[in-house]
């Protein structure tokens, strides 16, 4: 389907819908629901628990809101603020160890739980230790288990947690990840308690946090429900908050427009449709941290691949032929098209945004069919040709990117071939969860963080959670220095140095690329004009907003 295509589709689906219901899509002139933040999201929460919760998944925007950690990120920039922790531990004020080996978190005093209970270091201690032995495979727990040796109780305000070695990302990384929320020991022990791998049915639908919000219900299919906690430490809430679930992207777009919503999950696809609307404002500031990706397959079982692939299951062995398909596709396409001019080009797993970025990498950013075909030709593929598939949802940007990938190298030689796979969600998700992995190629985008070890331990080390299932060690021309380069950044704690070994490291992956990075997608919301206090941060969990700043 082609970009126009898929709009044009949209459009219809709006028009139909509001002919169907008699919706009227100009503005209201007064405030609709007051009192009331009514969020449209685009998926149902699988979990409301922190220590079960998928990062990237629909529970995440809740959890952010009911739940608070140590440390949190203002509205405004990267930096790491106190929340339930009264100070940001560093060595200099003595709650970071010499040797990086421990950290010490002064507590806030005065605070309570949900459940009106008080919150303490054994909270804290309590919290962290359930999500590692709980240790669920749908969960984050190794942001915490992966790095952190031992917890301590130190007084009732002092809470102190000891690493397994030095780690330079702990703070931004695990700290403030979504599954080291704080949550009631009172409340958990009275309904189940933890038990190693097994979920706990109550936390699963249920919260009882220290955070701005209190959970009120999850009519599922249809809301979560959150109303204001008037005994918040910090600055109280302004609104209660209704989450709608799971509408269709028409459906959230009319919503908005008719005013039964205040905001809206959006990317740069609906902007066609909002943008002079009256009573609308789309925001657009900066980029999201999840770059668009495809990723090539070097551990293809023999046989796995579709009847009509003709590559043989080391193709992208051959460090030419991906950076190949990475000259050949054509990002300005890409960029100006399905993503409305909202983004950037970077062709690497440091994002722009984050600590380590090096603006003068170099980067992929135009199509280059000069050099692709040399490439190619080099590589002996250019006279016999390929074809090859590519796997990804249906009905989204990344089946918008496939297609500008098929149409790029299919115009640069009609002897290549490119299928696009795009398929429903769970049947994607099944086959994105095989390892090893039966397709050559896949396109999603990246989970958020906002440390660089993150991204590279994830998407680029070839021991990694992708490298050791799509085979990196099979093509890296140095996959030693690559892992050596990456492991020492990751407890690297002087900045300079540690930003040194990142810059070098986009250098090397730009000539040894494992993945095509179509964009890095910008940051796009869509709200009522009646809405006061908007900020949207691509730090926090998506769809990157915090209710509490907001008002009417």
């Amino acid at each position: 389907m082609t970009t126009t295509g898929w709009r044009n589709g949209l459009q219809a689906g709006i028009a139909a819908l509001a002919l169907a219901l008699a919706v009227p899509l100009a503005a209201t002139a007064q405030v609709n629901n007051p009192g009331l933040l009514v969020h449209a999201a685009d998926d149902e929460p699988t979990t409301l628990d922190p220590a079960q919760v998928e990062p990237g998944e629909g529970g995440e925007t809740v959890i952010l809101q009911v739940y608070d950690r140590l440390l949190d990120i203002g509205p405004a920039s990267p930096e790491l603020i106190p929340s339930l922790a009264v100070a940001v531990p560093s060595v200099e004020n003595g709650g970071i160890s010499s040797d990086g080996m421990t950290y010490t978190f002064m507590l806030r005093e005065g605070v309570t739980f949900h459940d009106g209970t008080a919150f303490t270091a054994d909270d804290v201690k309590y919290s962290w230790d359930r999500a590692m032995t709980m240790d669920l495979p749908e969960g984050n727990a190794g942001a915490l288990s992966d790095v952190v040796a031992s917890t301590e109780v130190v007084d009732d305000m002092t809470f102190r947690a000891t690493l397994s070695e030095p780690s330079a990302s702990f703070l931004n990384s695990a700290v403030v990840s979504m599954v080291a929320s704080i949550v009631s020991q009172d409340a958990v022990e009275a309904n189940g308690g933890v038990e190693a791998g097994t979920p706990n049915p109550f936390m699963a639908g249920n919260m009882v946090g220290t955070g701005p919000y209190k959970f009120v219900a999850w009519n599922r299919n249809e809301n979560i429900q959150l109303e204001v906690n008037d005994d918040y430490w910090g600055e109280n809430a302004k609104l209660d908050v209704r989450i709608e679930i799971g509408g269709d992207p028409d459906v959230r777009v009319l919503g908005l427009r008719a005013g039964e919503f205040d905001t809206i999950e959006t990317d740069p696809s609906f902007i066609a449709d909002l943008e002079g609307v009256e009573g609308v404002t789309v925001y657009s500031g900066g980029l999201l941290l999840e770059p668009l990706h495809i990723g090539f397959n070097l551990n293809i079982p023999e046989g796995a691949l579709p009847s009509e692939d003709t590559i043989p299951v080391d193709f992208f062995h051959d460090p030419r032929i991906r950076q190949a398909f990475n000259h050949a596709f054509d990002y300005e396409a890409f960029l100006n098209g399905p993503l409305a001019g909202f983004g950037a080009f970077n062709a690497h797993y440091t994002p722009i945004g984050i600590f380590g970025h090096d603006p003068n990498a170099p980067v992929y950013s135009r199509q280059n069919y000069a050099e692709a075909e040399r490439l190619f030709r080099e590589a002996g593929v250019w006279d016999e040709g390929f074809t090859v598939s590519v796997i990804t949802e249906e009905g989204n940007l990344f089946a918008l990117m496939c297609l500008v990938l098929k149409d790029s190298i299919e115009r640069l030689n009609p002897k290549f071939r490119i299928n696009v796979l795009a398929v429903a969600e769970s049947v994607f998700d099944d086959a994105h969860a095989q390892n090893p992995l039966e397709y050559a190629m896949w396109a999603k985008n990246a989970d958020p963080a906002a440390d660089p070890n993150f991204y590279m331990q994830a998407y680029q080390h070839p021991d990694g959670e992708w490298g050791e299932v799509h085979g990196f060690a099979n093509g890296y021309r140095d996959a030693e220095r690559v892992a050596s380069l990456i492991d020492q950044a990751a407890v690297e704690l002087d900045p300079a140095k540690r930003a040194a070994l990142y810059s070098e490291l986009q250098t090397m992956l730009y000539e040894d690329p494992m993945w095509l990075i179509g964009a890095q997608e910008g940051v796009v919301s869509a709200h009522r004009d009646w809405l006061m206090g908007f900020a949207m941060q691509p730090l926090w969990p998506r769809p990157s907003l915090k209710f509490a700043f907001f008002d009417k």
